[in-house]
């Protein structure tokens, strides 16, 4: 179901690890350890919004999210799970998933521009790709 024409943004490649591949999104794992913090970016190359997606692959799109947000709050028991599409810096269309705790160092405002980065340990990072690949098996495929 890849487009072809389809590349990553060069920002969100410099910022996020692969997780595996839906049926239509890449999903990523964000090199921010602050958040547990994943992004769903459909394999279509110019779209910038959902509805430019034709019908059926915003349905798609849905149910990937869908299956995410579950496997993320069995993986990480969040206060909220906060599920944003901005665009404001990366134009490709790209769909936040991010688990938040009422005790997390932003709660209960937006994590954006609220701390920088804290990168992640090379162990605690693929625990958290393990444990993301673990429960979405049956819907993902891992690349190499």
């Amino acid at each position: 179901m890849a487009d072809p024409d389809w590349t990553l943004h060069p920002r969100l490649a410099a910022d996020t690890v692969s997780v595996g591949d839906f049926a239509l999104s890449r999903l990523l794992l964000s090199n921010d350890a602050n958040y547990p913090w994943t992004i769903l970016v459909p394999r279509r190359a110019g779209i910038r919004e959902i509805h430019e997606l034709g019908e059926a692959e915003q349905l798609q799109l849905l149910r990937e999210s869908t299956l995410l947000s579950k496997a993320m709050t069995a993986i990480f028991a969040p206060t909220k799970l906060n599920i944003a599409a901005l665009g404001n810096v990366v134009p490709q269309l790209h769909v936040h998933h991010i688990a938040r705790y009422d005790h997390d160092p932003a709660w209960p405002a937006p994590v954006w521009g609220k701390l920088p980065a804290a990168d992640y340990a090379a162990a605690a990072r693929q625990e958290r790709l393990d444990r993301l690949r673990g429960e979405l098996a049956s819907a993902l495929t891992i690349e190499g």
